[in-house]
Parts: C-alpha cells; structure tokens; sequence
C-alpha cells in the first residue's frame, strides 16, 4: 500500500511538473544576415539578386523535419510620398483629370517565400503584419476621398509599381539548407531607389506567425553619377541652371552641324 502511495504521488508530482517544464523551453527565434550590407549604382547598373542567409533559432528537430517552419523573406525600400494621376481623353488631348496622392509608400518591395502563400498562412495574417505588396498599407494624404476612388488609385499605384520592376516576388525563393538553416534570394530592379533598405524575416510554424527580424541595406549612387545626384541635391538652382544652359548649348551645336547650305 506505501509503495503504490508512494508512486501515486509520484506521478502526480510529475503532472505538475509538466506544464512548467513545457513552459521553459524556449521559443524559436530567427536570424539573418546579408551576403553584402552596401550595394553601388552605377551608370550600367541592371538588375542584381541579393542573398540573404539566416538560421531558425531553437527549433524543433521534428517539425523541421516534417517542413512545418516557413520563411517569408522581404526587402523594403524607403518610403516616400507618391502622387498617381488618371487621364482621360478630352477634346482629342490625353490630360490629368484626376490624382491621388499618398504618404509613405515604400518605394521599392521585394518578397521570396518557401512556398506560394496559401501554403504558409492565411490571408488575414497576411493583412495583420502587412506582409506582401497587396497587403502594404497605402495611406492617402486626403483620408476623406471617396473610398472606391481610393481603392482604384491603390490598385493602379500597385500594378504601376510591379510593372515597373518595384514590386516583385519569387515563390520559392527561399530555400532550407539544413533543417535550421536557409536561403533567400530577392531581385533588385535596375532602378531600384538609392536610401536605406530594410530586409525583414518573417518567421511561421505551422501556419502561426512566430518572430520577425531585421537588417538593414544602403543602395547608393557611385562615380560619376554621385557626383551629379549630390551636386543636383545639394544646389538644386545651380543645377537647374546648368540644365538649361546645356539644353542651349546642345540645341546650337546640333543646329550649326545639321544646317543646310
């Protein structure tokens, strides 16, 4: 009879145990580091893929084996004041009838998942982290707009920004290595904007969002082309100046070449 107490009471002491002993072991967490922290423009930039290496922090050797951890990788511009004009045909002239400005758009947004999105999360999650280029929150300078105006000018700001090569996304593109480490590579338009960038990670196991990181990139002009971007910020009458002398001076050159006798 003791040693049937004594083993009840044991297993009970061993159920208490368990929540506390559950609750100490430690959370994933995630890491990540850029394959180069500066990257120069040139005059014959086009284009380039940035790798970004990173590591799961604490996980589960099971569910890694399983493929429960997923990796959201993205690098976003700086963000900047964006105005999107509409034109219409009137009296035979195509001209702007309408705007719509916004504040804080970032000015670039590139993505690379482990799989396509549905595979990894649902959509409100989506919403709530602001994560992907639909997801991006696009405040209007003017919150009192008419909201289906509103809602075609931000899907107009959007195609126009993954027309352009801003917005862009690779699924797949980031890769396991080992069941804790990965690899992502995201595009960088050829006219992605100088400014500091910002590479944030997303961490999701199980289709839960888990932690989120952050590094940060600076994308500047170099040589010649410096020179001219410093000097037309730095003396923007000047260099205004300069503009249209040149354009003169272009303008006479070619008309004394060109002429006809």
């Amino acid at each position: 009879m003791r040693l049937a107490a004594a083993l009840a009471a044991l297993a009970f002491a061993w159920l208490q145990m368990t929540p506390a002993l559950a609750q100490e072991q430690p959370q994933e967490t995630i890491q990540i580091g850029l394959s180069t922290d500066r990257i120069a423009i040139t005059s014959d930039f086009a284009g380039a893929d940035l790798t970004i290496f990173g590591a799961i922090e604490n996980s589960d050797p099971l569910l890694a084996r399983q493929g429960r951890y997923d990796i959201i990788v993205v690098l976003e511009g700086p963000a900047r004041p964006v105005v999107v004009r509409r034109k219409d045909r009137v009296l035979g002239m195509w001209i702007n009838v309408q705007s719509e400005a916004f504040q804080n758009v970032p000015a670039s947004y590139s993505v690379a998942t482990t799989r396509p999105w549905q595979d990894i999360a649902d959509p409100a999650k989506y919403r709530q982290l602001s994560l992907g280029a639909n997801n991006l929150h696009m405040a209007p300078l003017d919150g009192t707009d008419n909201p289906a105006t509103l809602e075609q000018f931000t899907a107009a700001l959007r195609e126009l920004k993954t027309k352009t090569g801003l917005y862009s996304e690779r699924i797949g593109g980031v890769q396991f290595l080992s069941s804790n480490l990965f690899r992502a590579r995201l595009s960088l338009a050829p006219n992605v904007p100088v400014g500091t960038h910002r590479a944030r990670a997303f961490l999701f196991r199980n289709g839960v969002f888990i932690k989120e990181t952050s590094a940060q990139l600076a994308i500047y002009k170099s040589g010649f082309e410096q020179t001219v971007y410093r000097f037309a910020n730095n003396h923007s009458l000047w260099f205004g100046i300069f503009a249209v002398l040149l354009a003169m001076l272009t303008g006479w050159l070619g008309r004394i070449i060109f002429r006809k006798d």
